[in-house]
Formats: structure tokens, sequence, C-alpha cells
């Protein structure tokens, strides 16, 4: 009999609902047990296939206490367990961001300790292996510390820090995240093969790896992870010689990228393999919500992602047996590398990101466009957008602060009247602050031709009105609808207008 590696000292269990605890067993381990002593908390487990999972009845909040598992004569006991709020803090590398990384992080590293939050990294492994099993018995929770505390993820840290201050509990994130992966890594095979506009995504993979056998996929990728160590460490003695040499000059000295690598079955990046290496290892453990700042891998095909991310949501959902677990979306913030042209797949990204908000329950919406950084596709200052994640979950899930306070204005619908647009916003009833003289900058208008042109704004709350003498019959606005541009129009409560387009539902350019 074993516990699933989540399960650790210091862990922390999610209060006030049935707290799932589960691991591995032979087939002829018939009863398993499982308990907090100290709160009088017992349920016996079901076995089926090799698995074993127990339901503890809810519990409230507690700072310490201890959970043990029987088997038999075996006994494990997992100590100084916390009762308090459990988030998952999902996505690519600005989820995985590291907090000694952050503009703030050694300040934060040397108070942590005094922090109420403890965290789980979940093992990041390509295969399910030895490999993986070697690095999950080495997983632990930790407690806050200079040392613990300065790999955690920034975001997630930030988060939990001011959740715990409001609430009073101890707070724990699980981190379950990799840099430069497509939402469809996260995402169980079946359910992408469910809907055909993600065929392509599997097409991609299937076609790769054609004839190939396992042990050819991984020396292939073995290969190549040293090719790419090479070539990662040529490009900074280039930036080390001239930190402003463009793109080009780089890939002329040093050769071309070969990232992500050959596809096949070691490839993290491949179609599914994340679900089945860090998701399926730590679901069903009880936790509030998710936290998920993910989207930039999935710019070279931004028209599918709102689906893709419905999916991921209603795959997850079901792992972790909650149809209604709460997931805050992190819209992407400003970016655009300095010599790659402005595609604005962005700009669908973020418009996908909220349409989920708008159409599935139990979601919020972080509006982090202002965020951003030219040219740093890795923003340094993380607190912001851990501070708008737990604006969303006061509102969206604790119901402890109003809209007015986490939301900012959004566009709600429009009208023509002669050759003006008339947006009409929402949220925005206390007024709009601009950060410059051009903060009404950003917004365009088009007609029948499609062809948009800079507007003249004037604010008419709750419209903006739009006008160009270019465009003497009017039938769409957009606004902020680039990759990067300066953030200037926000609400009153320090919220910036979030992007849109008013044609948003239309087939997409």
């Amino acid at each position: 009999m074993k516990a699933a590696a989540v399960f650790s000292d210091n862990m922390v269990l999610q209060r006030n609902r049935n707290i799932r605890v589960f691991g591995t067993c032979n087939t002829d381990e018939k009863v398993i047990t499982v308990s907090i002593p100290e709160l009088e908390c017992y349920a016996r487990a079901t076995v089926k296939n090799g698995r074993w999972e127990a339901v503890l009845p809810p519990r409230k909040e507690c700072t310490s206490c201890t959970l043990e598992i029987c088997c038999g004569a075996i006994k494990k006991i997992f100590r100084n367990v916390a009762i308090g709020e459990v988030w998952l803090a999902g996505g690519q590398s600005n989820m995985e961001y590291e907090l000694h990384n952050d503009k703030n992080g050694i300040k934060e590293l040397t108070q942590c300790g005094n922090e109420n939050v403890r965290y789980y990294y979940t093992p990041k492994c390509a295969m399910v292996g030895d490999d993986l099993e070697r690095a999950e018995k080495e997983s632990c929770w930790q407690l806050p510390s200079a040392e613990n505390s300065s790999v955690w993820s920034a975001v997630g840290y930030y988060f939990a820090k001011e959740l715990s201050s409001r609430l009073g509990v101890t707070v724990g994130i699980i981190g379950c995240n990799w840099g430069g992966t497509s939402a469809s890594a996260w995402i169980q095979r079946e359910y992408l093969e469910h809907d055909s506009r993600f065929k392509p995504y599997l097409d991609d993979y299937d076609n790769a790896i054609i004839g190939k056998t396992d042990e050819e996929m991984i020396a292939e990728y073995d290969e190549y992870l040293i090719k790419q160590s090479e070539w990662d460490k040529k490009v900074a003695d280039c930036f080390a010689e001239d930190p402003d040499m463009k793109w080009d000059k780089v890939v002329e000295k040093c050769g071309e990228n070969l990232y992500p690598g050959p596809m096949g079955i070691k490839n993290p990046m491949r179609p599914c393999g994340l679900y089945e290496t860090m998701v399926s290892r730590i679901a069903p453990y009880t936790i509030t919500g998710v936290l998920w700042y993910q989207g930039e891998s999935d710019d070279h095909r931004p028209h599918t992602y709102e689906y893709l991310l419905k999916t991921l949501i209603q795959n997850w959902r079901n792992a972790w047996k909650d149809k209604e677990l709460p997931f805050m979306i992190v819209q992407l913030p400003m970016f655009r590398y300095e010599d790659v042209p402005d595609t604005k797949s962005w700009a669908y990204i973020r418009e996908a990101q909220e349409n989920v908000y708008l159409s599935v329950k139990n979601t919020g919406l972080a509006v982090c466009l202002d965020c951003g950084e030219f040219n740093n596709i890795h923003p340094v200052d993380k607190a912001p957008v851990g501070h708008r994640l737990y604006m969303q979950a006061m509102t969206e899930v604790y119901g402890l602060m109003g809209y007015s306070m986490s939301l900012p204005p959004l566009y709600d619908n429009f009208e023509i009247i002669g050759d003006a647009i008339l947006v009409h916003l929402m949220n925005c009833e206390k007024g709009l602050g601009g950060k410059n003289e051009n903060c009404l900058g950003g917004f365009e208008i088009a007609g029948a031709d499609g062809v948009y042109y800079p507007a003249e704004a004037k604010v008419k709350l709750p419209y903006i009105e739009l006008r160009s003498d270019k465009v003497p019959a009017p039938q769409n606005a957009r606004f902020m609808w680039t990759n990067y541009a300066d953030v200037a129009l926000f609400g009153v409560n320090g919220l910036p207008l979030a992007p849109f387009r008013t044609n948003r539902f239309e087939e997409q350019e």
C-alpha cells in the first residue's frame, strides 16, 4: 500500500469539504483505513484495479494535526498537517516563474518564513517510469523559508500570501506547471479526440512518430537534448557579448533553434503527455480551485484556444470529481518581441480567455493587460498578477469582494448612430481614468470593408463614442487589438479596460 506522492508531512488539506486520500496498492490489500485522530475523522478506502481511495468527512481549519493510513500491520503517519485552503497553480512558464527571479523576490524571501503558506511542487518528468518514481519519492510539501520558497511559483506565492492574510488560515499551493507548454499537453487524449477542432494537435504528433519504436523516440530526444544544451550555451555567449543582438544575428551565429525537439514519448511538449505524468498523479487531491496562467504557446492556433481551454476545464473537473471546480484565468498581458511582426495572435488568445470567463460557470478572469513587458515574454513583476487572481477568488469563490473592486471595465455591446459607434461598457459606473494624455488611444473602427482605422474616442459613460473621418459608415470597433501596446485606460479601481472587438462571435480573421 502506498499513498500518492502529494501526501506528505506538512501538507495542507482542504477545509470544509470531503477530503480525498488515495494511492496504489496490491489487489489483495482489501482493508485500508484513513484517519485524522485528533479530529475524530475516519474513513475506509475502496480498492479497485490496484488503486485505493478514501473520503474523509469535512473538517474546519486546523494548524497542525496528523493523517494516518493503515493497512494491516502497516501504518503511515504524516505529521504537521494543516487544514486550510488549497489551490493548484497551473500553466506554463509565467506561472512556473520562480520567486527568486521576481522583481521583489529577494525581499519577499527574507520575510516569507512568517507567512502561513505551504507549497507542493508536482515533479516534472516527461515520462512515466523510474525517473518519475524517484522524483516523487523526493517530493514533499514545503514550509516557507528563504531556501524553500525561492523556487516556488511567484504568482502562486503572492496569491497564497494575500489569501492567507485575508482568511486567517493556512493556504497550500500545488504547483503543476511547465514552461513552453500548449494547453493540449495538459488534456487527456480522449478529450482531444472528441473534438475535430483539435485534430491538428494530434495529427502533428501522430505523423511525427509514424514507424518509430519507443526506444528510437527516446534516443532521438536524448540526442536532441545534448545538441540543445550546446546551442543554449552559444546563445548565452552571444548575448553576453552583445545584450542587444538581434535574433537574426543570433541564428546566423548559432544556427536554428531546434526547440521543442523531435516529437515522441519523451518530449514533454507532446499532446496529453503532462496530463499523464503530472495531472493524473495529483488528481483528485481536494482543492478549492485552479489558478491558470497559460496560452502563450498556443498563439500559433489562437482560434482554437477557447475550445481547448473549455475542454481542459471539463477534463480537470472530471478528474477532480468536482463539476463546479473553479478556474481563475489570467488574461495574457501585452507582449511582442522587438523583431517579430504583430500577428495579433495574442489578441485572439485574450478574447478566447474572456469568452471562457463569460460562458463557463465558476471561472474568473484576472485582466493583466498592463502587466506585460516589451521584448520580454516573462515579466518580472508577478505581484500584480497574484493580487488580481486573489481578487477574482474573493469575488467568484469566497463572495467577499464585489465586482466593482475585482473586475475591470468590460465591453458589453455596441450600437451605431450615424457616423459614430457607441461602445457600451459594464463595470465602469464610477468612471474611467487615464495614466497619460494618450489614454484614449487604441480604439479603431471599420466599415463594411473590414479595414480598421484609428478612432477619435470620447467618454460618455456608460459608453465610449468612436468616430473616424476615414470611416463615414462604421460597422465594427475594437480596442487594443494588438500583441503589444502601452496600456493607459483604467477603471477607477485601477484595473485596465479589457481588450475587445465588437464582432467577437463572427468568423475569426
